[in-house]
C-alpha cells in the first residue's frame, strides 16, 4: 500500500522569482495525488538581475536546477543499512537520472514533508519502492513532454538517459536543465495514466551500487552524532537513575564544580519505573567545556538515590519463574485442533525449555545529541536520530512547544538496530540547553549506554511436540513468556503485544493438524525496546531448535525434514487461528500472504549452494535453519570446524534470501554479512545480567561483541530472482543464523544447546 503522505507546499519566491500557480483542473490533480503519497508543484527561482536559474522540484523528494544538478532528498535515516543511498536509486532510476552527478541531500525530521522517516522495522524499501519511482516517473514525463514540444516530435517516442532526454529516432538529445523553461505551463500526469518503467529496464535497480557516503566514511570526513559542533557549546554528560524508576533523594554538587571546565549541574527529572520509550530517566547533568571534564566532573557528583520498587530485581530469579510459569496454562494467542488429545495419544512426547538473555544494542557510536535553544523560543537539534519525527515531537512535548518550532538534522548513525529510534538523549540535550540558553551535546559513554539501554528482554520458552506410531508430528504446544515492550510504559502490560507474538511464534507456518501457542505473564523491571528482529530472536531460536531436534527422533535429514513440514504449496494468513488478528508487519496479509512456496525455494537454494549432502570431514558440521520474518525468507546453513585443541570457529555461511524485488544487492549482501556478525554475538558472547535493579557489565570486556577471530570467515548471500513486492533485508538475517549455529555445534560436540549464550571454546 503506498503510504499517504503531505508534500512541500510551493515555494514562495520574491523579486523575479515565476512560481507555478495550478489551475482548478491541476489543484484537484494535486488533491488525489497528495493521498497516493504525492504533493507536486514546479518550482522556479530567481538568481539575479543578469538572468534567472529554473529549479524544477516537481515533488519533496526532487529537484533540477539550471545546471543539470539533480538534486534527491533522503528522508529516512543512514546507519549502514545503505537506505540513504538505495531510496534515491529508485527515483533516479526511473528519472534517467546521471547517477555519478546525483547529489544527495538528507532530510530533517518532517512528517508533513516526507511522509514516515522512522527508519526501523525493516520496511522502508517496502513502504517507498512505489512512491519514489513514481516521483521520479512524474518528472520523466513532463520532461519527454517539454523535450516533445520542443522538437515537435511525439513525446511518446522519447525517453531520459544519463541526465537528457532522448527522441531515439532523429537522435535529438537535450540536458534537462535545457527544458526547464518548458516546464513552466506543464500539466501534472495523470497518475493512473502514469506509465512506470519495466523493471528489466532500470541501471540501477537490482544491481551492486557502493553507498552514497562511502568516500566521506573511509576518509572520516562523514558526520557523525558527536562530529556537529557549534560557537559556544557545552558538553554534557549525565549520572542516571541505576535502577529504572529511581528518584534523586538529594545530591552534593560542590566537588562537581570544582572541576576545571565544569560549568553547571543540573537535574533531569524522570517518569517513575515506567518511564516510557521516549523520555529520559532521572539523572543529573553535569555541564562542562568539554568532554573530559564533564566525565571527570560527574564521577566527583555525590548522589543519594532512593531506588524505588525495581531496587531487589534479580534477572535470574525472574528467569525461573517465567520457566515455572510456562508448565501451567497460559494465555491462548493461536489454536488449531486439539494440542491436549493428541499429546495424550502421541506415540512420543519431545518437551525442552530454551533460555535467552537480555541484550543490550552496543551500536559502536554511543548515543549523542546536540541541542540549540534560541532566544525566539525554537530549538534546533543535531542527532544520530532513526525516528526524527518522534524526537521532534517529544522535544516538543518535553519543552511545551509547538512542534512547528522544533527542528531535528540527522547525522549518519553509527549503528542503530532499535536504540536511536528512541528519542530519550535527543530529549535530555534539548532540556539542558533551554535550562542554560546554550547549545549542549549530551554525550552518553559505553558505560552509560550498556547500563540504560532498552534492553531486548530475557525469555523463556518450553516446547511440547507430539509424535504418532508412525513418527508423523502431530501435535506442537508452544508456551512463550518474556518481558512485553508495552511493560516499559505500563505497568499492566504483562503479556507480549500480538506483534510480539507475531514476530515468529504464532505465525508458525508448518503443517501440523494440532497446533496451542500460548503465552505467559512477566513484569518489565527495566527498559524494554525493540532490537534488530526484536522476538524473532528467541522465537526463531527455540523453533527451530526444536524442528531440528525432531528430526533426528524421525531419523530425517534437517532440509527434508522442513520442506516436508511445509506442506502443500499455499498461503497462509493464520486470522482464522489467533485470538487476536496476526499484524503481517502491519501489511494486509492478503497483498503480503505467508506463502510456504517461497520458503521452499529459500530452502533449496541454499542447501545445493551450501553444499548440505556432502560428506563432512571429521572435526566439522552443518547446520541448517529457515525462518520468515519482515516479510522475508531466509534460509541459512552455518558451517563450523574444531582444530587440534580444541578450537571451534566459522569458516562459512551461506544464507538464501527471497526479499521480493531486489534494489540494491550491495547493500542486501552487506546486511546478511553484518546480520551474521550480529547474531554470532547474540549466540556466542553477549549477555545482560540485572542483579539489585542493576546491569553488572559494563563496557565492551563483559559485554562482550565477537572479536575477528570469533567471526565467520566467508559469508555468502544467495539472492532469488523475484519480482514481488520488496520487503526487508535489515533484520532478516539475525533470526535463522542463531539456530542453524546451534545446530550445526550439537553435530559437532553431540550436545544440545537450549541457552544462550553458548558456552563453547570458540577462538
Amino acid at each position: 500500500m503506498i503510504p499517504k503522505l503531505s508534500f512541500l507546499p510551493f515555494k514562495k519566491f520574491t523579486n523575479k522569482s515565476k512560481v507555478f500557480r495550478p489551475s482548478r483542473r491541476e489543484f484537484l490533480k494535486l488533491g488525489s495525488l497528495a493521498t497516493g503519497g504525492f504533493m507536486l508543484g514546479v518550482n522556479f527561482q530567481c538568481s539575479g538581475p543578469k538572468g534567472e536559474t529554473l529549479t524544477f522540484a516537481p515533488n519533496a523528494y526532487l529537484s533540477i536546477n539550471g545546471d543539470n544538478q539533480v538534486t534527491i532528498i533522503a528522508h529516512r535515516s543512514e546507519m549502514g543499512t545503505g537506505i540513504r543511498t538505495s531510496l534515491p536509486m529508485i527515483v533516479a532510476d526511473e528519472l534517467g537520472a546521471d547517477w555519478k552527478s546525483v547529489k544527495i541531500e538528507q532530510a530533517v525530521g518532517d512528517e508533513a514533508t516526507y511522509g514516515d522517516q522512522n527508519t526501523d522495522g525493516s520496511y522502508s524499501i517496502r513502504m517507498f519502492f512505489e512512491p519514489m519511482r513514481r516521483a521520479g516517473a512524474t518528472a520523466r514525463h513532463m520532461l519527454m513532454e517539454a523535450a516533445g514540444k520542443k522538437w515537435d516530435v511525439d513525446p511518446s517516442g522519447c525517453d531520459t538517459r544519463n541526465g537528457q532526454v532522448i527522441h531515439a529516432a532523429s537522435g535529438q538529445q537535450v540536458d534537462f536543465s535545457d527544458l526547464l523553461d518548458l516546464l513552466q505551463d506543464m500539466e501534472i500526469p495523470d497518475q493512473e495514466t502514469l506509465k512506470l518503467r519495466k523493471l528489466s529496464d532500470y541501471k540501477l535497480i537490482g544491481k551492486d551500487v557502493p553507498i552514497y557516503d562511502v568516500k566521506d566514511i573511509v576518509h572520516g570526513k562523514a558526520l557523525f552524532g558527536a562530529d556537529i559542533d557549534l560557537p559556544g557549546q557545552q558538553i554534557a554528560v549525565i549520572q542516571r537513575s541505576p535502577v529504572v524508576g529511581a528518584k534523586v533523594i538529594n545530591y552534593a554538587e560542590d566537588k562537581a564544580l570544582e572541576v576545571p571546565g565544569v560549568k553547571r549541574v543540573i537535574k533531569i527529572s524522570g517518569n517513575g519505573a515506567h518511564p516510557g520509550l521516549n523520555k529520559p530517566l532521572e539523572g543529573i547533568a553535569v555541564i562542562a567545556d568539554n568532554t573530559w571534564a564533564a566525565i571527570k566532573g560527574r564521577a566527583a557528583l555525590q548522589v543519594e538515590w532512593d531506588l524505588g520498587e525495581n531496587k531487589d530485581y534479580q534477572c535470574a530469579a525472574q528467569m525461573e519463574d517465567m520457566i515455572r510459569e510456562t508448565l501451567g496454562d497460559g494465555k491462548l494467542r493461536r489454536e488449531k485442533g486439539d494440542v491436549k488429545t493428541a499429546l495424550g495419544s502421541a506415540g512420543k512426547v519431545l518437551e525442552k525449555t530454551y533460555r535467552a538473555p537480555y541484550y543490550a544494542h552496543a551500536t559502536i557510536e554511543p548515543p549523542a545529541a546536540l541541542a540549540h535553544y534560541k532566544e525566539d523560543g525554537t530549538i534546533e537539534i543535531w542527532a544520530p536520530t532513526q525516528h526524527p519525527q518522534w524526537a521532534r515531537d517529544s522535544v516538543a512535548e518535553a519543552l511545551e512547544l509547538d512542534a512547528a518550532n522544533v527542528r531535528v538534522n540527522v547525522t549518519l548513525l553509527g549503528g542503530g538496530f532499535g536504540r536511536k529510534s528512541k528519542p530519550d538523549y535527543v530529549v535530555e540535550a534539548a532540556l539542558l540547553s533551554r535550562a542554560i540558553k546554550k547549545p549542549v551535546r549530551v554525550q552518553w559513554t559505553r558505560e552509560d549506554d550498556i547500563h540504560h539501554d532498552f534492553y531486548h528482554s530475557h525469555s523463556a520458552q518450553r516446547i511440547k511436540a507430539g509424535l504418532d506410531a508412525q513418527g508423523n508430528l502431530i501435535a506442537w504446544n508452544h508456551h512463550t513468556v518474556f518481558p512485553a515492550i508495552g511493560g516499559t510504559s505500563s505497568a499492566d502490560e504483562l503479556h507480549p503485544s500480538d506483534g510480539e507474538m507475531g514476530l515468529g511464534c504464532t505465525d508458525f507456518p508448518y503443517d501440523v493438524a494440532n497446533i496451542r501457542i500460548e503465552s505467559h505473564e512477566a513484569k518489565a523491571h527495566a527498559r524494554i525496546g525493540w532490537l534488530r528482529s526484536v522476538s524473532n530472536i528467541h522465537h526463531a531460536f527455540a523453533i527451530s531448535s526444536m524442528l531440528d531436534e525432531i528430526a533426528e527422533v524421525r531419523g530425517m535429514d534437517p532440509v527434508e525434514h522442513i520442506l516436508s513440514l511445509l506442506g502443500e504449496d499455499r498461503q497462509l494468513s493464520f486470522n482464522e487461528e489467533m485470538e487476536g488478528e496476526y499484524p503481517n508487519y502491519g501489511e494486509d496479509i492478503t497483498a503480503y500472504p505467508w506463502d510456504t512456496a517461497r520458503m521452499k525455494r529459500v530452502i533449496e537454494r541454499v542447501s545445493a549452494e551450501a553444499n548440505w549432502s556432502k560428506s563432512i570431514q571429521d572435526g566439522k558440521a552443518m547446520g541448517f535453519a529457515a525462518h520468515k520474518s519482515f516479510l522475508t525468507y531466509v534460509a541459512c546453513i552455518v558451517e563450523v570446524s574444531r582444530d587440534e585443541n580444541g578450537k571451534i570457529t566459522i569458516p562459512e555461511v551461506h544464507y538464501a534470501v527471497d526479499c521480493g524485488i531486489a534494489v540494491n544487492t550491495d547493500r542486501i549482501r552487506s546486511q546478511f554479512e553484518g546480520g551474521a556478525q550480529f547474531a554470532s554475538s547474540l549466540a556466542m558472547s553477549s549477555a545482560i545480567n540485572f542483579e539489585n535493579g542493576q546491569v553488572k557489565q559494563n563496557n565492551f570486556d563483559s559485554y562482550q561483541i565477537i572479536r575477528m577471530p570469533q567471526a565467520p570467515k566467508q559469508i555468502y548471500t544467495h539472492i532469488i530472482e523475484s519480482q514481488e513486492k520488496p520487503t526487508g533485508v535489515g533484520e532478516p538475517p539475525v533470526p535463522p543464523y542463531i539456530p542453524a549455529l546451534c545446530n550445526a555445534l550439537y553435530k559437532l560436540n553431540g550436545k544440545r544447546i537450549y541457552e544462550l549464550p553458548v558456552k563453547e571454546a570458540f577462538v
